[in-house]
C-alpha cells in the first residue's frame, strides 16, 4: 500500500522550493543591475518584476514551511524534479515580459533550454537582443550547469546531510570530497578558475579579430558560460560562424572538453593525478567512441564532397563532433547544411555522438559515457559466462575513480537509463512526424539533440515551431537533464497523493 505524503512532507518540499526561488531571484538581480547601467529600462523592469516574484514567493515559503526535518531519498528526488520545473517557470517570467517571445510557452522553452544547458532557442531577433537579456540567458546556463539546487543550497549553507540527498537527486554520481558542501564549493572553484582563464583567453582572441574591448569582454563572458557549462546559447544568430576565428574556436573547444569532464576527474587533475583520468572507464569510452565517430564524419564528408581539406575537416567536422560529444551545441554550420550538404554518414555519426553525450557528474548531457562503458562491459561479461565452464567464476571490473566490480544492479541501472533515453528519442521523433512538416531525418536528429540536452539544430526548433512539439521538447529537456529517476519519483509522489492511503 502506498502511503499518502502527510503535511510534514509537503512542508519540507515547500521549504526547499522556497530556497530555490530565493536563489533564482538573486540571479535575476544581476541582469537587472546590468540593464540599469545600460539604460535598458524595459529589460530592467522585467527583471525586477521576475526577481520580486521569486523573492516574495520564496520568502513566504521559507517562513510558512520552515522546518529542520531531515530529507529522505524520496524527498530529495521530488524536490529536485519540482525545482527544475518550477524554476524554469519563474525563470521564464522576465523572458516573456521582454516581448521577444511569441507566447508564455516559448518563454518557458527558452528558460528550460537555458537551465538544462540544452541551448536550443526560440527567441525572436537574437542579433538585436538587449545586453542584459542576452546575458541572463547565458547566466541561466551557468546556474543549470552547476545544478540549481546545489547552487542555492551551497549559497545558503545547508547541512551536509541535506545537500547530500539533493546532490545525488540532481543526477550527480560522484562525491569528490567527503563533505558535500565542500564538494559543491570545489565545483564552483573549478568553474571560477575556468571563468577567469577562459574569459581572458577569449578576450584576447576576440581583440585580435578586431573586436572593441567592451564587445570583446561581453562576448568572451557569454562564450565562456555557453562553452564550459555546455549550454550552447549564442550571442548572435550565426553562432560560432560569426567570429571567423580559428583561435576562438580552439579556445571554445578546450572549454567544451573541460565542461564534459566529470568533476571527479577535475579533482584528480587538480591534485596532479593524470593516471586516474587516463584509466577511468568514461575517459576510455569517450576516446574510443569519439575516434570512431570522427572517422565516420571525415569519411562521410569526403565521400559527399562537402569538404576536402584538413583545415575544413577540423574546423567543421571535428568542432561539430566536440560540440556534440560535450553536449554544448555550438554550431559552425547553418542547421540545414547537415541535411543538404553533409550526406548521410556524417550526420548519423553526429547523432550517435549526441546520444552518448559526455561524462556523468559534469555539465554535459546525454546517456553518458559511463553507462555506455558499463553496457559494453556487461556484454563482455555475459559472453565470458557463455564461453567459460559453468563452474567458472566470472568477475568483471572497471576503473571509475577506483577499481570497481561490475554488479548486476549497476548493469541493470545503466541499461535501463540507456533504453529510456532511446525510447524518448524515438517518441520525440514520432511526435515531430505527426505534424507533417518534417521528415524522419530532421525529427530524429532534433529529438536526439533535445532529449540529450545538446542543442545542435537541424532547423526544426524555431519561433514558428508547432506548440505541441514545443511542449514535448520542454518535457524531453527536463527528463534528459534529470535522467528520469527524479521525475519518476515525482510522478509516484503525485500518484500517492491522489490514490494512496493516508498516513496515520
Amino acid at each position: 500500500m502506498i502511503l499518502r505524503p502527510g503535511a510534514d512532507d509537503i512542508r519540507l518540499i515547500g521549504f526547499y522550493l522556497g530556497k530555490v526561488l530565493l536563489g533564482l531571484g538573486l540571479v535575476m538581480l544581476i541582469p537587472a543591475a546590468i540593464a540599469l547601467i545600460a539604460q535598458e529600462w524595459n529589460a530592467a523592469t522585467s527583471f525586477v518584476i521576475g526577481a520580486s516574484l521569486c523573492i516574495t514567493v520564496g520568502a513566504a515559503s521559507d517562513a510558512r514551511f520552515h522546518t529542520r526535518r531531515p530529507l529522505t531519498w524520496a524527498h530529495g528526488m521530488v524536490i529536485v524534479a519540482l525545482a527544475w520545473l518550477v524554476g524554469a517557470v519563474f525563470a521564464a517570467i522576465p523572458m516573456y515580459l521582454s516581448g521577444r517571445f511569441t507566447d508564455p510557452l516559448a518563454a518557458l522553452f527558452e528558460a528550460m533550454s537555458g537551465l538544462t544547458t540544452t541551448g536550443m532557442s526560440v527567441i525572436n531577433d537574437l542579433d538585436h537582443t538587449p545586453i542584459s537579456e542576452d546575458f541572463y540567458r547565458h547566466l541561466l546556463q551557468f546556474a543549470g550547469g552547476q545544478g540549481i539546487v546545489i547552487v542555492v543550497l551551497s549559497l545558503f549553507a545547508a547541512g551536509g546531510a541535506r545537500i547530500a540527498t539533493l546532490y545525488a537527486s540532481e543526477a550527480r554520481d560522484e562525491r569528490v570530497l567527503p563533505n558535500f558542501i565542500r564538494t559543491a564549493r570545489f565545483i564552483f572553484m573549478v568553474a571560477g578558475t575556468f571563468l577567469v582563464l577562459g574569459t581572458s583567453a577569449l578576450f584576447v582572441a576576440l581583440l585580435t579579430t578586431g573586436f572593441t574591448p567592451d564587445r570583446a569582454l561581453y562576448h568572451a563572458i557569454n562564450l565562456f558560460f555557453a562553452s564550459f557549462d555546455t549550454g550552447g546559447f549564442s550571442v548572435m544568430q550565426a553562432s560560432m560562424s560569426y567570429y571567423h576565428s580559428l583561435s576562438v574556436e580552439l579556445i571554445v573547444m578546450v572549454l567544451m572538453i573541460a565542461g564534459t569532464l566529470s568533476f571527479g576527474l577535475h579533482f584528480a587533475l587538480w591534485n596532479g593525478d593524470p593516471r586516474n583520468v587516463l584509466r577511468h572507464l568514461e575517459t576510455r569510452t569517450l576516446a574510443v567512441t569519439s575516434t570512431i565517430f570522427f572517422a565516420a564524419v571525415c569519411f562521410g564528408l569526403l565521400r559527399a564532397g562537402t569538404y576536402d581539406s584538413v583545415e575544413a575537416l577540423f574546423r567543421k567536422g571535428f568542432f561539430t563532433l566536440v560540440s556534440a560529444v560535450s553536449s554544448t551545441g555550438h554550431q559552425v554550420n547553418v542547421g540545414e547544411t547537415y541535411l543538404s550538404d553533409w550526406g548521410v554518414l556524417a550526420p548519423a555519426a553526429i547523432v550517435g555522438a549526441m546520444a552518448i553525450g559526455g561524462m556523468a557528474s559534469s555539465t554535459s548531457g546525454g546517456i553518458k559515457a559511463i553507462r555506455i562503458g558499463i553496457a559494453f562491459k556487461t556484454l563482455l561479461h555475459d559472453i565470458k559466462r557463455i564461453l567459460l565452464p559453468e563452474s567458472a567464476l566470472v568477475v568483471t571490473t572497471y576503473h571509475a575513480g577506483r577499481r570497481t566490480t561490475l554488479r548486476d544492479d549497476t548493469a541493470r541501472a545503466a541499461t535501463t537509463i540507456l533504453l529510456l533515453f532511446l525510447v524518448t528519442h524515438l517518441v520525440g521523433a514520432m511526435v515531430g512526424l505527426l505534424y507533417g512538416e518534417f521528415d524522419i531525418t530532421q525529427t530524429l536528429f532534433e529529438s536526439v539533440s533535445v532529449g540529450s540536452n545538446i542543442g545542435i539544430s537541424i532547423g526544426v526548433v524555431s519561433p514558428e515551431m508547432p506548440h505541441g512539439l514545443m511542449a514535448v521538447y520542454i518535457a524531453m529537456m527536463w527528463l534528459g537533464r534529470l535522467e528520469y529517476v527524479a521525475v519518476f519519483a515525482l510522478m509516484g509522489y503525485v500518484f500517492s497523493l491522489a490514490r494512496g492511503k493516508a498516513k496515520a
